[in-house]
């Protein structure tokens, strides 16, 4: 199993301290912490777009090139591009870009995306949000497939016999389907034989276990055989499990309030935050060993290829994520990887 981590590059006031830093520091701490997660044997590090003041990264595979040049061995993802808003032919030869600045690295991990600010920003109507989607997401896959593309399409301009450039040190990038939950999405990813992110943020993971069975299932009657499966969560480990829950809850509970403000949801408490610490909850939170057990159980419950920890909800301060990532790889890591192979 891959062990990754994701970020959003948060770039909101520090609960703490009250400040929020700049731009320019906050792009210089994220490159520390992926030349981190890359120095401490991780598997992958994920960056997130959006276009709205509270997240740094518009554009995740301008960072991701500059990550490749900095590590030697992590997989660089987004998590996630929003393709319904953006334009496949330049998604492609970005990362293609990314692909060869990294000796064959990159991977797109496609989405929908959580917030709506792209669709206005770039000219498209909320009206056609899935359309747009699936629409692109099959012009991705065809320029992926073959250099020479003949596409048409509604909202896009066709191609007619058009080579697409550069190519990628890979055979093709691997695009990976991010999911939030809903049964169709799952159906789509498992039809056209891609890999599944499924975002397990809140709730019981349990309860997504029906979605996943779906997924296995789709993908067998389609003859796809076994494909990759991802979980990516909210996270964050420290030396202790009680240090773990006091560093990380001020910036996770106001980053998710307000979040949830937007969409008429409650403010989060210091009560659901624990609840979502336990075994039964969504939350990666707390010690080495608890984040070794959650990993595990989460492995033997949907039978995953891949873990992502999302660090951090919200902003926390750079000493205390570099740790975090630290412990990741040089304690929960080599743990997790040991039991597998002891299974």
């Amino acid at each position: 199993m891959e062990l990754g981590i994701s970020s959003f590059a948060e770039l909101t006031p520090d609960m703490v301290t009250g400040k929020t830093i700049s731009g320019h520091q906050r792009m210089k701490d994220l490159m520390e912490e992926i030349e981190l997660t890359d120095l401490v044997g991780l598997d992958v590090y994920a960056l997130g777009e959006h276009h709205r003041p509270d997240f740094l990264v518009s554009s995740p595979a301008v960072v991701l090139a500059a990550a490749a040049v900095k590590t030697k061995h992590i997989k660089l993802s987004s998590a996630v591009t929003v393709l319904s808003s953006d334009d496949p032919v330049r998604v492609f030869q970005d990362f293609a870009t990314v692909d060869l600045l990294s000796d064959g690295r990159a991977e797109i991990m496609a989405g929908r995306g959580s917030f709506i600010e792209s669709f206005p920003l770039f000219g498209y109507d909320l009206e056609d949000y899935d359309d747009l989607f699936s629409e692109k997401l099959d012009l991705l896959l065809k320029i992926n497939q073959s250099e020479k593309v003949t596409w048409e399409g509604k909202h896009r301009a066709p191609i007619q016999n058009l080579g697409v450039y550069p190519r990628p040190i890979q055979k093709k990038l691997p695009v990976w389907i991010a999911v939030g939950g809903t049964p169709e999405s799952v159906v789509r990813a498992a039809s056209l034989g891609l890999p599944l992110a499924l975002a397990i943020i809140g709730g019981n993971p349990a309860h997504f276990k029906p979605l996943v069975d779906l997924y296995r299932k789709t993908a067998l009657k389609a003859s796809h055989g076994h494909l990759p499966l991802a979980v990516h969560s909210h996270g964050y480990i420290a030396d202790d499990s009680q240090q773990a829950s006091d560093e990380f809850f001020p910036s996770y509970a106001n980053a998710m309030s307000i979040i949830g403000k937007e969409r008429d949801w409650p403010p989060t408490t210091r009560a659901q935050f624990e609840a979502g610490r336990s075994k039964q909850g969504a939350l990666f939170v707390g010690s080495p060993q608890q984040i070794i057990d959650k990993i595990l159980y989460e492995k033997e419950l949907f039978g995953l290829d891949r873990f992502l920890l999302h660090m951090s909800v919200g902003t926390m301060p750079h000493a205390q994520i570099m740790h975090s990532i630290e412990l990741y790889g040089t304690v929960v890591a080599p743990a997790v990887r040991k039991a597998e192979t002891s299974v």
